[in-house]
């Protein structure tokens, strides 16, 4: 039988934690990374400030400390809270953080889109200016 992608969504949030955007900022002023898997585009829009930009299908090389490209922010062993617009990419970038051997990986709640109506800061600038 073919798994679907929400099943794999909802067996990546089932297997990792999340945080409320409250939350999240508290523990990103304590120092956790924020981690943006949004796409490029999607930046203009908004995003946190501070985050981190590794669009989803470059984060293994993003997240690998030996590739030619790490984000250096990026730590196995440091808090990384996972951001898309809504989550569900988050779930899925977070289950492969954990498969590459981060250990305290969590997603945030209801994504970018919920940060934003928390009233929580954003900034707006391309994506090219990080």
């Amino acid at each position: 039988m073919t798994r679907t992608a929400l099943d794999m969504i909802e067996e990546a949030r089932a297997r990792v934690s999340s945080v409320g955007p409250q939350a999240a900022a508290e523990q990103a002023a304590a120092g956790s990374v924020l981690l943006d898997v949004r796409e490029a585009e999607e930046w203009p829009h908004g995003h946190i400030d501070r985050s981190v930009p590794a669009p989803r299908g470059l984060l293994e090389f993003f997240a690998d400390p030996t590739s030619p490209h790490p984000k250096t922010a990026l730590e196995p062993t440091n808090r990384v809270i996972v951001v898309c617009a809504s989550g569900a990419r988050a779930a899925l970038a977070a289950a492969t953080l954990q498969d590459m051997g981060y250990t305290d990986v969590a997603v945030l709640e209801g994504g970018f889109n919920e940060w934003k109506a928390a009233g929580l800061p954003t900034c707006e600038h391309d994506y090219a200016e990080i």
